[in-house]
């Protein structure tokens, strides 16, 4: 339970890997690519899309699309992906500052970014791009409502700003909330999906955008690494993904609403069940690093996140019984 990047192939995935059709992606002949593009370009509303190996790499060429060299700045949350785990790779590839907002539960307001925006002078950087996180992750798992996502979509707008969605876990948002990705995406000028994680596929992930912004994209992809080739093997589990593994994502949502229900009964654990929207569960303990340690020994692995804060996250890998025994685990290494 320490990700959901955890997640391993269903002999059902694998088998339609194995036997994808396959062709030189950079050419455009590889026809799961290509479908894969098409559709979710489709699903989040957008012109085009660009298969990548992983949605940090679309959060990076994203920030290198909208992100001048020259003292651009970027307004995003300081617990999202690009600051906490990304190795500095926006300053690095896109030369971007960055503008942290350390609002409640992962999100913010058009009016937090309206307060965000520099002074437009010689002296200041310039605000150019908002990120926003869907859902979000170290904040647990939160699903920004539609209408704080127009307010803010509103305000970038507004003064002229660039929009980014990191969707490593949209669909997990699309599925707690019922609103479609595309209604989530509006007025974004990116987005990315990502395969890896509750949707269970290997590898993979995919940015969306403009015709004109994909294009630029593949620009940056070749600077990074250039094309993947025959990568219908793995356009493939995505593929099956789309088709098998998205309503399922509401069995994870139940599961994580058992373990926080579980966890919070504890002695020990600070929790509030009711917070929990989709499949990530974080809880405080006075030792983290000392329950984590435990718990493995027991078959259970979560991860320490803070000096009181450890992370559980639910997937397609972890069943009804795994939940209890993950209870059990902690509940024994507390006792002790």
């Amino acid at each position: 339970m320490y990700s959901d990047t955890q997640t391993r192939p269903s002999s059902a995935m694998r088998k339609a890997m194995a036997e994808a059709e396959v062709g030189d992606e950079q050419r455009f002949e590889d026809p799961q690519v290509t479908l894969l593009c098409e559709r979710v370009a489709e699903l989040l509303g957008m012109e085009a899309a660009v298969f990548l190996p992983s949605g940090t790499m679309c959060n990076e060429i994203a920030f290198r699309l909208h992100i001048r060299p020259g003292g651009d700045e970027a307004i995003l949350h300081r617990t999202s992906h690009p600051i906490i785990a990304e190795a500095g790779g926006p300053a690095a590839f896109a030369g971007a500052m960055m503008q942290p907002l350390d609002t409640p539960r992962g999100m913010f307001t058009g009016e937090d970014v309206r307060g965000a925006l520099r002074y437009p002078d010689r002296y200041s950087p310039r605000s150019r791009l908002v990120s926003v996180e869907q859902s979000t992750n170290m904040a647990g798992g939160r699903v920004w409502p539609l209408s704080q996502l127009r307010g803010v979509v509103d305000v970038a707008h507004e003064h002229g700003l660039r929009l980014h969605m990191d969707g490593a876990r949209l669909m997990n948002a699309v599925v707690a909330s019922g609103v479609p990705a595309a209604e989530m995406t509006r007025g974004f000028d990116t987005a990315w999906l990502d395969f890896t994680k509750g949707l269970g596929a290997p590898l993979g992930a995919v940015l969306a955008g403009s015709a004109s912004l994909i294009d630029e994209a593949w620009r940056y992809k070749q600077m990074l690494g250039g094309a993947l080739r025959q990568a219908g093997i793995v356009a493939a589990g995505a593929l099956y993904a789309l088709d098998h593994n998205v309503d399922r994502l509401a069995e994870d949502h139940a599961h994580a609403r058992v373990l926080a229900e579980g966890l919070a009964s504890l002695d020990g654990v600070t929790l509030d069940p009711g917070e929990i929207e989709t499949n990530i569960v974080i809880f405080e303990v006075d030792d983290p690093d000392a329950l984590c340690a435990g718990i493995e020994r027991h078959g259970v692995r979560m991860g320490a996140v803070g000096p009181r804060s450890v992370r559980a996250v639910t997937h397609l890998d972890v069943d009804a019984e795994g939940i209890q025994h993950a209870i059990e685990a902690v509940r024994q290494v507390l006792e002790s």
